[in-house]
């Protein structure tokens, strides 16, 4: 498992938790109204009000509809809880699904996943592409309906698994 991508060790682009999703990932998701984790060095707008490291997002009142691609590793779980609890948000993580963070915060809590066909190439501070892809396979985490419809009909290319109706 490659988790150079993730911690920044020796080798690897990573310098921190700063990964820019592509904007042909976020284009066909639609506007959303905050990104609680926005990089300082963001070349596109990701949402009407992005909050940066300085701002510490989780500290933040949620308000709209949510983007977060957050830190991944650790810290992952605290942010996907957030969005689960702030219920209209879609989520960008690893689709590492038997970590205990999906078992808490994804399975019972969110509405859909579109786990995206193929590595994304994340784009570095600043909005260049990386030269490698991410360490492993990443989904879109729908937390409310119309994010789940969203996810359904973006057009993204992958597999869309509705999970609502499993709990209805």
């Amino acid at each position: 498992m490659n988790v150079l991508f993730e911690t920044g060790a020796a080798g690897s682009e990573a310098t921190s938790h700063d990964w820019l999703t592509p904007p042909e990932i976020l284009a066909p998701l639609g506007e959303f109204d905050l990104d609680p984790c926005a990089s300082e060095f963001q070349p596109w707008r990701t949402a009407k009000q992005q909050l940066t490291i300085r701002d510490d997002g989780l500290a933040h009142e949620w308000a709209g509809r949510v983007w977060c691609n957050p830190p991944y590793g650790p810290h992952a779980a605290e942010w996907l809880a957030r969005c689960a609890a702030h219920g209209d948000a879609i989520a960008l993580v690893f689709a590492r699904t038997e970590t205990a963070s999906f078992h808490e915060h994804v399975w019972p809590k969110a509405d859909a996943l579109l786990f995206l066909r193929g590595r994304i190439k994340f784009h570095l501070p600043g909005g260049r592409r990386a030269t490698s892809n991410a360490g492993a396979p990443s989904v879109l985490v729908a937390f409310g309906k119309a994010n789940a419809d969203v996810l359904d009909s973006c057009g993204l290319a992958g597999a869309f698994v509705p999970l609502r109706e499993a709990r209805e």
